[in-house]
């Protein structure tokens, strides 16, 4: 079995240390790969998140003044020590994660991403701007974009790095501390990442990592932060969101997805077959933008199949601190057993394994195959579940007009990918889709990567969205100042407060409002 090289256990030991080098109560944290032990963090308390928050709210004030110019030029240093230091991150994300390294690469290249847009548009789209006040020449009235405060990050483990220390960068740059909650399985790469934050300049108290378990330390966040940001499950958003709802705080959340994709008659199928590997199980499915869904049209569902089986079977599954697996293990016998189960109850109700099935432990002790199953139907588990793992169903349908009202057919909206005869053809089929994000002609990475524009979920799939301009408005409360100049709404003592009243509406309808920005 591979290990990470010794350097990695001895910068570890060191993010351990500085996370809280007198908790007295701390967690082994193992090797997925191997079960073998890769240090500890503490087990936080609610005590150390109230700390964590007044140390926060200190240094937020002082932030807060500063240039949004300057607070962007922290994250383009930041942007630079994650490609300096992209080797000993990915190693990290693997150790903890079990992924391929390739998929690591997307959680580097993600920060990357979001480091350069956030930090290039963060100083003109928090400036103050004017628009049209309500009388022209007596109102001069500017919007401005004042920080939240402290906000609360609470991140997964299937991409810990990425959406701990991703999610923070436009919260920063936006003027606001941060305060993330790692998940327990993953708190070596949020440590990582907001370790290479304080090298770039960023004032350690700014930004906080709390480990700990979510009842405590997740619980004691969201009832401190004036803002949260969740990526996890519907049902723990649903929660999270009644509580922001008490305290009347803003929240933002990606939740889960049951993600389809379309294949129609004229696409080209060798490319589709091969993306599709990619789309499906990057990070052995624990992805909540992955395909778990393929709606292939007759005409071509057949040899459609073919070659997407065959590429699922040529499919290394390893376990490589180098490029050559390219797909990883699963995180936790809880991820383990919920794949299981799901192949297990379809194919007691008469579903078709087509590759795949079974898990692997002479690879690892949390190694599953890539599955594609045939004839899943809704009574089935993952026929409309989201099972978070590498099991894909495939559906031959009749028409697009089928494949559409079926992708559309769940409470889920989170990502769609769609390939057809032409991109035209594509782009109408994507327009149909109930799906926050739709790639034509790729699985999801582009519309992942594709920072300038919105990226969420319709249905129960999110809250909010993150990326794009709301991306990073969001982190911030906008208020409006209008001065009055030359004389108020009063009546002046020449006119009687009838014509007034009058003059004014004859004013009203007169003016040709300007739209603002």
């Amino acid at each position: 079995m591979p290990a990470p090289n010794a350097e990695v256990f001895d910068r570890l030991s060191a993010l351990a240390a500085i996370a809280d080098p007198d908790a007295r109560a701390r967690k082994t944290i193992a090797e997925t790969f191997t079960g073998i032990a890769l240090g500890s963090v503490p087990v936080g308390t609610a005590d150390d998140v109230a700390a964590a928050f007044d140390k926060a709210k200190a240094a937020q004030s002082r932030w807060a003044v500063r240039s949004a110019k300057d607070r962007a030029a922290v994250l383009e240093r930041y942007r630079e020590l994650v490609v300096e230091q992209r080797e000993f991150l990915m190693d990290v994300i693997q150790a903890e994660t079990g992924k391929a390294r390739w998929a690591a690469q997307e959680e580097i290249m993600g920060l990357m991403f979001a480091a350069r847009y956030f930090a290039r548009v963060a100083p003109d789209l928090l400036d103050a701007h004017r628009v049209p006040g309500a009388f022209p020449v007596l109102n001069r009235a500017t919007v401005r974009h004042q920080p939240k405060g402290v906000v609360g990050v609470v991140a997964p483990w299937n991409y810990p790095m990425l959406l701990s220390i991703g999610d923070s960068i436009p919260a920063l740059l936006a003027g606001n501390a941060v305060i993330v909650k790692p998940d327990s399985q993953t708190p070596f790469s949020a440590l990582a990442g907001a370790e290479l934050l304080y090298q770039a300049g960023l004032p350690r108290d700014l930004l906080a990592v709390v480990t700990g378990p979510g009842t405590v330390v997740g619980t004691a966040i969201v009832d401190n932060c004036d803002y949260l940001m969740f990526t996890g499950s519907s049902a723990t958003g649903r929660t999270l969101a009644e509580q922001c709802g008490r305290r009347l705080i803003g929240f933002s959340a990606e939740l889960g997805g049951k993600n389809p994709m379309i294949v129609t008659r004229g696409a080209k199928l060798d490319k589709a077959a091969k993306a599709a590997v990619r789309a499906c199980f990057s990070n052995a499915g624990q992805l909540c933008i992955s395909i778990e869904r393929l709606y292939v049209e007759k005409a071509v569902a057949a040899e459609f199949t073919e070659k997407f089986v065959a590429a699922v079977h040529a499919a290394k599954l390893g376990a490589a601190y180098d490029h050559s697996a390219d797909i990883g293990s699963l995180i936790s016998e809880a991820q383990l057993e919920t794949v299981s189960k799901h192949v297990a109850d379809a194919t007691s109700k008469g579903a078709q394994v087509l590759a795949g099935g079974k898990a692997r432990p002479d690879l690892g002790p949390l190694f599953f195959e890539p599955t594609v199953l045939a004839d899943v139907t809704g009574e089935m588990e993952c026929g409309r579940n989201e099972t978070f793992g590498p099991l894909v169903s495939i559906y031959p349908v009749d028409s697009v007009e089928e494949a559409i009202g079926l992708a559309n057919d769940t409470e889920y909206g989170l990502n769609a990918s769609v390939w057809a005869e032409s991109k035209d053809a594509g782009e109408r089929i994507a327009e149909r889709l109930h799906a926050g994000t739709v790639c034509v002609d790729e699985g999801y990475a582009p519309a992942w990567g594709t920072t300038a524009a919105p990226m969420g979920g319709m249905g129960i799939s999110g809250v909010g969205r993150r990326h794009g301009p709301d991306g990073l408005l969001k982190f911030t409360e906008p208020q409006t100042v209008v001065v009055t100049r030359f004389m108020n709404l009063d009546a002046p003592p020449v006119i009687s407060q009838d014509k007034w009243q009058r003059l004014l509406m004859t004013l009203t309808r007169s003016f040709r409002f300007l739209p603002g920005r």
